[in-house]
């Protein structure tokens, strides 16, 4: 199966968490990207993002009710923030697209023999994680964390995303080892190097599917999640989702009492 059991677990519940963050990186259409990994600095503008909305969905086309093509986030310029919300929006695809594909694998029970694996008996992904001991959630969190720090710095010197640098771009871990403590195996992109001498118009069809799958992707783990934790809120997937009681907005609870977080008139 090849995905860990408590990682894909903790991607569908967090996932849930940021929500928000998915919802805005979604209706901002992406632009074009350099075919050349990391590529030469460019600031991407809204004429862009109309551009490729039509070749990603000539049907749609440029869709944006909330304008953020058009927004200037945090003291930014609008280039700028284009480049924050398409390196968002192809992030939360792909990571979208391990914890779908991963849902599926473990509601049907396929998980790793060992420790602590072993001993999980539910086929519901989020209980799946509840059951795992809170030294393993670190683990994940902190892997995790460290693939999102690693994406930021750009220790190959490609510029940041946000600086006219190509979004969504992850630096290979063999571009300088010299900055790793040990080797910390395949890279991210093209791991086994099959797209080494892909024409650019092979994979800049690729970028084109990666972006289509990764919103449908989201919208799918998002229908998961919902329907196991109220079931019947997705018709097409009832009875097909096993429900989960749990709460999927807490890592490291299964309960919380919402009651004083929230504004009750009169009390």
């Amino acid at each position: 199966h090849g995905v860990a059991l408590g990682q894909i677990a903790f991607i569908s519940k967090m996932l849930l968490a940021g929500s928000s963050a998915l919802s805005l990186s979604f209706v901002a259409p992406a632009a074009p990207a350099a075919a050349v990994r990391g590529g030469a600095v460019r600031m991407e503008s809204l004429s862009d993002l109309k551009t490729l909305a039509t070749g990603l969905n000539p049907v749609v086309g440029y869709w944006d009710p909330l304008k953020l093509g058009e927004a200037e986030f945090w003291d930014n310029t609008n280039e700028e923030t284009i480049g924050w919300l398409r390196h968002a929006e192809i992030k939360h695809g792909r990571v979208a697209m391990a914890g779908f594909v991963g849902f599926i694998v473990q509601a049907n029970g396929i998980k790793f023999p060992w420790a602590p694996f072993n001993a999980i008996t539910s086929t519901s992904p989020p209980e799946q994680w509840d059951q795992l001991p809170d030294a393993a959630k670190w683990q994940i969190i902190l892997g995790v964390g460290f693939l999102e720090w690693w994406s930021e710095i750009r220790v190959d010197g490609t510029p940041h995303y946000m600086k006219g640098g190509k979004p969504g771009y992850v630096p290979d871990f063999d571009a300088t080892p010299d900055q790793l403590p040990h080797w910390v195996g395949l890279n991210l992109y093209d791991p086994l190097k099959w797209s080494k001498g892909a024409s650019a118009e092979k994979k800049q069809k690729g970028l084109l599917t990666e972006l289509n799958n990764g919103r449908l992707a989201m919208l799918g783990i998002m229908g998961f999640v919902s329907e196991a934790k109220v079931p019947g809120s997705v018709p097409l997937l009832k009875g097909l989702v096993a429900p989960y009681t749990g709460e999927v907005m807490a890592p490291f609870a299964t309960d919380i009492d919402w009651s004083s977080w929230a504004y009750i008139p009169g009390a």
